[in-house]
């Protein structure tokens, strides 16, 4: 096993056609997900899953139990590999993921999922003040369009915009295709 983990975060149903949240560009950022998680097991890195389920009842996605929650066929998880269910943002926040981190003796995360605007950003900005270095893979993520005071932030505006921001103080942010060279 190598130092290094891959984090899948929350690529779920709930983002995909008949989801509740459907993201811009979730197929193509589920198919160079699966890219990278296979080029992580040829590597023998440790690849974990993040799941998102809503912990409050009224809120009408991530709803625990449903086809939604599941994590998309795409990138399915195999049989020993780890999925923590977290319920914030942060895929570090009250999941024990760092504490599984710390254990494999990883030193390096490599970030994949959605949303680029919040879990991704969230869980890259935990990693890195952590201490891991941190890679984003920005088109193995996907986010939706925003909306701020009236404007309409498309999702490719909301998508770069985060990248940039992670790529100026927390992470190198890649493609897929210099990840897995």
């Amino acid at each position: 096993m190598s130092n290094r983990a891959i984090i899948v975060v929350d690529i779920q149903n709930e983002y995909f056609p008949g989801g509740k949240l459907q993201l811009e560009g979730i197929e193509k950022a589920a198919a160079n997900a699966a890219k990278v998680i296979e080029h992580a097991r040829s590597a023998k890195d440790f690849v974990i899953y993040v799941q998102h389920e809503s912990a409050d009842p009224e809120i009408p996605f991530f709803t625990p139990g449903t086809p939604e929650v599941a994590i998309h066929s795409m990138v399915a998880p195999l049989e020993q590999e780890t999925v923590l269910v977290k319920h914030f943002p942060n895929s570090f926040r009250e999941t024990g993921l760092k504490a599984l981190l710390d254990e494999q003796s990883i030193e390096e995360v490599v970030i994949i999922g959605t949303m680029s605007h919040m879990c991704i950003d969230a869980t890259s900005r935990a990693a890195s003040d952590f201490g891991y270095k941190t890679t984003i893979i920005h088109d193995a993520c996907a986010t939706m369009d925003l909306e701020f005071e009236g404007v309409t932030v498309p999702a490719s505006q909301v998508h770069a915009t985060i990248m940039a921001a992670l790529a100026f103080a927390y992470g190198t942010v890649i493609t897929t295709d210099q990840y897995t060279k």
